[in-house]
């Protein structure tokens, strides 16, 4: 039997969670949103690569604006790949809260 998401308490108040089985293609749904995860780790990859070069290059020819803007690239790359990573942490945690509330 499906899990029942309506509860209503002792007091009258209504309990509603998230139910993974009410409607159809919820499971396609979080194959996708795993794809999109897993692109969004590899082009933080590749902006990192990017970044680096710029940021050596730049720093080689002694152009300023090329390192700071590889320097940018790397920590907007990084930022990106741990909220990529983190995110179904990120995620959990502020719904729990929410739940707490």
């Amino acid at each position: 039997m499906s899990q029942n998401p309506l509860v209503v308490t002792a007091a009258g108040a209504i309990d509603i969670g998230p139910n993974t089985t009410g409607l159809p293609g919820i499971a396609a749904l979080e194959n996708i949103v795993g794809a999109l995860l897993t692109i969004a780790l590899i082009a933080s990859l590749a902006g990192l690569a990017i970044s680096a070069a710029a940021w050596a290059v730049g720093n080689h020819s002694s152009n300023p604006n090329l390192v700071h803007r590889g320097k940018s690239g790397v920590l907007v790359a990084c930022a990106a790949a741990a909220l990529s990573g983190g995110a179904v942490s990120i995620i959990n945690f502020f719904s729990a809260a929410g739940g707490r509330v």
